[in-house]
């Protein structure tokens, strides 16, 4: 379970004279129990600063956040363990040369035989289809590929959640269409900002942002009507 309680986020901006804040994101409080969570509004609404609280990659400077009982400011190495996150560029996270190089270091803290991690890592990528390009460089890679080769990372981490930020927004229509499958077969929860409406309609409960702000949570035929008012008042 994800809880927000009162969380916001406020950043200081830098300025001569008297100081200047900004809110990216007013004080908001929710409790994500739901299989399927997506979250939509317009670009600079706030959406990734919602997701980025959810493992502490940004930290509330009001309120808290708090996943299976583990605050993220005072428990996220933790906290980070349980929530993989995917960003909307998979050239961010990919960090190593090769996929199997990547999925590997995600496998380094159950296997400690290197043979075997280098093994599970071949094994974790043929079955997302990436076998072929197990061991070419990530920059030869469609975006497709590496987006799944990212998510492919992640995974090996063992998260019990995943937060994935606009997964598909930098696809063709042929990968934006894999990466969404993977992402529906996933036991994990999957909490997701997407601009995608179709993407958005599969989700249990749809959050829409705008101008820092929560302004509808409900069903997809209830929170999707609300985000096109906003974006088409």
């Amino acid at each position: 379970m994800i809880q927000l309680a009162g969380a916001g986020v406020t950043v200081a901006l830098p300025a001569s004279g008297e100081q200047r804040t900004r809110v990216l994101l007013h004080p908001t409080t929710l409790d994500l129990g739901e299989r399927r969570v997506a979250v939509i509004g317009a670009n600079g609404s706030g959406k990734s600063t919602l997701l980025r609280l959810l493992n502490g990659l940004v930290l509330p400077t009001t309120g808290q956040v708090v996943v299976d009982g583990l605050d993220t400011d005072h428990d996220g190495r933790e906290v980070r363990r349980r929530v993989g996150f995917v960003f909307t560029d998979p050239l961010s996270q990919l960090v190593l040369a090769t996929p199997a190089d990547d999925v590997e270091l995600s496998l380094r803290p159950f296997l400690r035989d290197r043979s075997a991690r280098r093994a599970e890592a071949h094994r974790l990528l043929e079955e997302r289809g990436l076998g072929h390009v197990a061991e070419q460089s990530v920059y030869d890679l469609s975006g497709g590929e590496r987006q799944l080769v990212a998510l492919t990372s992640v995974l090996a981490a063992r998260p019990r959640i995943v937060v994935a930020d606009e997964p598909t927004t930098l696809l063709d229509l042929r990968n934006r269409d894999l990466v969404r499958a993977a992402l529906a077969g996933l036991e994990q929860q999957v909490v997701l900002a997407t601009h995608d409406l179709d993407l958005a309609a599969e989700a249990d409960r749809v959050l829409v942002v705008d101008s820092g702000r929560v302004v509808a949570d409900g069903t997809p035929s209830e929170a999707i009507p609300a985000y096109l008012r906003v974006v088409r008042p």
